[in-house]
């Protein structure tokens, strides 16, 4: 008999910004009873596992993912007792539920970096990365994420501190085994309350070079989408063996406190570091986020690359994740310049290609960027780039204010998109000015709508081993013509997925089995032929 797979597995993911999802109290921000009453709405769209970025309490500088108290919550999503219902409630849907762990850094106002920076011989002193300057400069040339150098001087010590990511976020010195400890010690914390798991932010950040020796200047140019060489700017700071040695320490710990706990880390590098994270042994992270997808090309040869190098760097056991959108990104129909159709052809791959879909709330009805210009922006990263002028932001393409992908969620037409109906204050952002067309509620009602595409391919993906668990083939006798089309396959169980990106229709002479009519997009119905006409911007998936 073969073995149970785990159930993250065979999980579709769902995450929500808790801050944009439902507001229950009127006050303009999202809460945790705001999620819990929508719980009918997540179950019913088919989802198992949802994700919420971090509720944990925070002075909110980068919205959570500033943490001040690891073991508390924010007081404006609710309480500590809040959050225990909402974890108890989701189980007893016999869903899951995913955390955002933030073990790189904390706030700078947690307790562990108010002692640490009080003085150079204080306890938690070596709890943070501090170094004395070169002369006036800092300690190396490292950079932060998003842009600018990562050390910052503070006169009370006269040192610097680094911080991968903003200023107010110090990184944790995990050479330092009491952090290590402190940090495994919230995982428990979590995990003995019934949390299923830890989506990891930035995990790739964590260990550093213990010289701190300066990072090339350049990196090597690779004429290939893997990027190989591209973070060869971030050498001594990011992907250190040492957090690769972390991931199998971590699952080896989570593992003996609860039964299957998912790792999800966020990274960044080519295929073969990443893949690095999921152990030798597959006994590090369970998963790991794959970019390419966050900004898509809507064409068959696009997806037909990506495809396959996903089989070909994480084949069975391994698994890819398939994710479209995030609360750092451009939303996926922002990126497909609001075209429906095409949306309904990404969530036909996402739900039917072998791997973990991960959903973005609002995706799934086709919500939009909103558009706001940096130099209003809340978004801690959109005010570095407030004084660069929005059409030179627009000429090179660039996204630097996240506060677009963050709006509320588009409920129904009413005030507020029903977001929010209380009259303290408005929304924490502006909802979507489409949100009287683009809502659940009207989707709802509309048979053909992207939000029941997505109900109608997460049941059917539900009821199906082959979907879930089966092989997955590309078919190459239709390389030359703009239709993409797979095969997936588990014991005598098979289906065939058909993908037509063109505005044209194109035949496909079906050499296969599968001959019944499963699913269609743009087309009614299907009798056994091996003569298919596949309309533009159709899709069709047949079964043996």
């Amino acid at each position: 008999m073969s073995k149970e797979l785990a159930w993250w597995t065979k999980t579709t993911i769902y995450q929500i910004y808790p801050r944009s999802f439902q507001d229950s109290t009127g006050d303009g921000i999202g809460d945790i009873q705001g999620i819990i009453s929508r719980l009918d709405y997540i179950q019913e769209l088919g989802i198992e596992t949802i994700w919420f970025s971090p509720f944990f309490d925070s002075p909110q500088g980068d919205y959570g993912y500033d943490v001040r108290d690891y073991f508390n919550i924010a007081p404006e999503y609710g309480t500590l007792e809040d959050v225990e219902e909402l974890i108890e409630v989701i189980h007893k849907r016999g869903m899951r539920v995913l955390f955002d762990l933030v073990m790189n850094h904390t706030s700078i106002e947690h307790e562990w970096f108010v002692d640490s920076r009080s003085s150079r011989d204080n306890p938690k002193r070596d709890w943070y990365i501090w170094r004395d300057g070169r002369g006036s400069r800092p300690p190396n040339n490292w950079k932060a994420i998003p842009g600018g150098s990562g050390w910052h001087y503070d006169d009370r010590t006269g040192q610097y501190y680094y911080a991968s990511f903003l200023p107010f976020q110090p990184d944790l010195n995990f050479r330092n085994p009491e952090v290590k400890a402190a940090m495994f010690e919230v995982a428990r914390y979590w995990l003995d309350k019934g949390v299923d798991g830890f989506r990891l932010d930035i995990f790739h950040s964590i260990y550093k070079d213990k010289d701190f020796r300066d990072n090339p200047l350049s990196w090597r140019f690779v004429p290939n989408k893997d990027k190989a060489g591209y973070f060869q700017r971030w050498k001594y700071n990011i992907n250190l063996r040492e957090t690769q040695e972390l991931a199998v320490d971590l699952r080896n710990y989570v593992d003996r406190i609860a039964r299957e706990p998912l790792l999800l880390g966020e990274l960044n590098g080519d295929h073969k570091t990443i893949k690095g994270y999921l152990g030798e042994n597959l006994d590090g992270l369970n998963l790991v986020f794959l970019w390419e997808l966050l900004k898509v090309e809507p064409n068959a040869q696009f997806f037909r690359d990506v495809i396959q190098r996903f089989e070909r760097y994480y084949p069975p056991p391994y698994l890819p994740v398939y994710v479209f959108g995030n609360h750092d990104r451009r939303r996926m129909l922002s990126n497909l310049g609001g075209d429906h159709r095409l949306a309904k052809l990404m969530a036909l791959i996402q739900l039917t290609v072998r791997g973990v879909p991960v959903i973005y709330y609002g995706e799934e009805i086709g919500m939009l960027d909103g558009d706001f210009p940096a130099k209003l922006a809340l978004d801690p990263i959109g005010q570095r780039f407030r004084w660069v002028p929005k059409f030179l932001l627009k000429a090179l393409d660039l996204s630097v204010n996240r506060d677009g992908c963050r709006t509320p969620m588009q409920w129904d037409s009413s005030v507020n998109a029903g977001f929010s109906t209380g009259n303290i204050g408005r929304p924490w952002l502006p909802v979507g000015e489409n949100f009287k067309d683009i809502n659940v509620s009207r989707q709802q009602e509309d048979e053909k709508s992207l939000l029941n595409t997505y109900r109608s391919l997460l049941k059917l993906r539900k009821s199906s081993r082959a979907l879930i668990e089966g092989t997955l083939e590309l078919i190459e006798d239709n390389i030359n013509i703009g239709l993409l089309s797979y095969l997936r396959r588990y014991n005598e169980e098979e289906f065939l997925i058909l993908i037509n990106f063109g505005g044209k229709a194109y035949s496909y002479k079906n050499k296969t089995t599968c001959s019944h009519f499963v699913f269609g997009l743009g087309i009614e119905k299907s009798g056994e032929t091996k003569e298919l006409i596949i309309p533009g911007h159709g899709g069709l998936i047949l079964r043996n």
